[in-house]
């Protein structure tokens, strides 16, 4: 179990150096304090093995003891966006079937009424300390044989704007972790982690939040990157020797490093993942970070990392680099077919890092994991040397600055206009997130509406990087012979203008 090589970390040295938040290192002593107080509280709560327990938190020390707390007493941690939507987060929240939903400071306003106004019992941690305002009684939820070997369970939209769920067990967890330590040698204990990443995205949880305990290293923890100069000042404060960022975050933090003539220094490990990165801008991250970007691939299913470039010296540019031990990779057809590695084609894969099935999903699980293998719904190339290229996305999925965007979620918000007719929705490029939304819109007949007010009204629907970018008003849209919207050649339209 992960929470006995946590507590074994923690114990082992107590005096050391656990984590560095807001200006002061904790040591594993004090870390451990505020692991046992999490746990008393959540033990007088009612909270018991196989609960899940919901959780709206920036990246801190809380977040992590609340972690450990909820490993100790076999419960099954679930971090949540606050940013997700009200509707959104009720709707995941059914599914979830919380124990009880745990809120940061910063969560306030209709947000906050909603859930103090729904049935699940709700209470307030601080993101260092408690005050001592956080006993509360929880709802004891349903919990079989399977939840009680689960860690954790990533929540997202679904493709179909439905909430789907991905557990992940602790088996899951540490055999990617230990594959990551095996196929990236470099990883030591003497290091210490940049820990940025959003903890309800898996690659932010398992390798910034969870693989430094596994590891015997420190991490340094910032609650988000933006603005880039807090990220830059907690470095230059504490020289992480791995930074972990998406490729939005590189191009961020390199055009901040540029304007103020810096070089950071001491790094040893650049690693991007999350999104696509832009060979184009090597040679400036590289002269930002003082290291050349070790590029990797990930997907929530597969807890998360299933490849990455073991290092800068064999890394190349352009790939995901190779698979990480103990995966097992095909490439197959849109129809299934199997098809022959060196190639392309869609990437199923295997192993002990993934999933066995999506959370109460029985339908979903028939179409995307047979006989065991489960289908990522990436097109890729696999070379013969076993490194991967992400050719395109199979499942249409927008990524912006590292957060999925369901095109079918956004369309359902707008076709609740009664101004709209169709909508359609597909990633366009964008030299700083990577993508973003835009909507192609066939009006209703006799009614008028601008892209103002349709943007306007997703805004109050929708999470702020969904909502689309641009509205373009069309009469048509490309349609195949049975019926679909061809959503390749829109996008292929919006490549052409970029």
């Amino acid at each position: 179990m992960l929470n006995n090589i946590m507590d074994e970390y923690l114990s082992s040295k107590p005096g050391d150096k656990c984590c560095w938040f807001n200006g002061a290192w904790m040591t594993r002593k004090d870390f451990m304090t505020l692991a046992d107080e999490c746990e008393k509280v959540l033990r007088a709560s009612g909270f018991t093995a196989g609960q899940r327990l919901a959780v709206l938190m920036p990246n801190s020390p809380m977040t992590l003891a609340v972690i450990l707390a909820c490993w100790r007493l076999g419960g099954v941690f679930c971090p949540l966006n606050e940013k997700t939507g009200e509707l959104s987060l009720l709707k995941t929240l059914d599914l979830l079937k919380p124990f009880a939903v745990i809120l940061s400071e910063g969560v306030k306003g209709d947000l906050e009424s909603a859930l103090k106004k729904s049935e699940w019992p709700c209470t307030r941690f601080g993101n260092e300390r408690f005050t001592g305002n956080e006993n509360f009684t929880g709802k004891t939820q349903p919990a079989d044989d399977y939840d009680k070997t689960l860690a954790v369970i990533f929540s997202t939209s679904g493709t179909t704007g439905d909430p789907k769920a991905v557990p992940l067990t602790h088996a899951n967890i540490l055999d990617n972790i230990q594959a990551c330590l095996e196929h990236v040698p470099d990883l030591r204990p003497e290091d210490s982690l940049l820990n940025v990443l959003p903890n309800f995205h898996a690659f932010g949880f398992t390798v910034c939040c969870v693989l430094p305990f596994v590891l015997g290293a420190t991490q340094v923890i910032v609650t988000g990157f933006m603005p880039p100069s807090n990220v830059i000042k907690a470095v230059e404060a504490t020289h992480p020797t791995v930074l972990l960022l998406v490729p939005t975050m590189l191009g961020f933090a390199a055009s901040f490093l540029e304007r103020q003539g810096k070089t950071l220094s001491g790094i040893k490990l650049l690693i991007a993942g999350g999104d696509r990165y832009n060979p184009k801008m090597d040679d400036r991250v590289t002269a930002a970070f003082g290291v050349p970007v070790i590029e990797g691939y990930g997907i929530t299913e597969c807890s998360p990392v299933l490849a990455v470039n073991p290092n800068p010296s064999v890394r190349k540019l352009g790939t995901v680099g190779p698979a990480l031990p103990r995966f097992e990779l095909q490439l197959r057809s849109e129809a299934g077919e199997i098809l022959p590695i060196p190639g392309e084609g869609v990437l199923w894969c295997k192993g002990p890092s993934v999933t066995a099935g999506y959370y109460h999903a029985p339908e979903i699980n028939k179409e995307r994991f047979i006989d065991g293998w489960f289908n990522t719904g990436d097109y890729v190339k696999i070379d013969a040397d076993g490194y991967i290229s992400i050719l395109d996305r199979v499942t249409d999925i927008i990524i912006v600055g590292g957060f999925n965007v369901y095109p079918q979620e956004v369309e359902a918000i707008l076709a609740e206009h009664p101004a709209v007719n169709m909508a359609v929705v597909v990633g366009m490029p964008n030299d700083i997130s990577g993508e973003v939304p835009k909507a192609y819109v066939i009006k209703t007949q006799g009614c008028e509406v601008s892209e103002g007010e349709l943007v306007k009204f997703c805004k109050e629907r929708l999470s702020h990087y969904k909502v689309p970018r641009s509205i373009e008003f069309v009469d048509s849209l490309p349609i195949s012979a049975t019926g679909k919207i061809l959503r390749r050649v829109l996008r292929q339209k919006e490549r052409e203008k970029n």
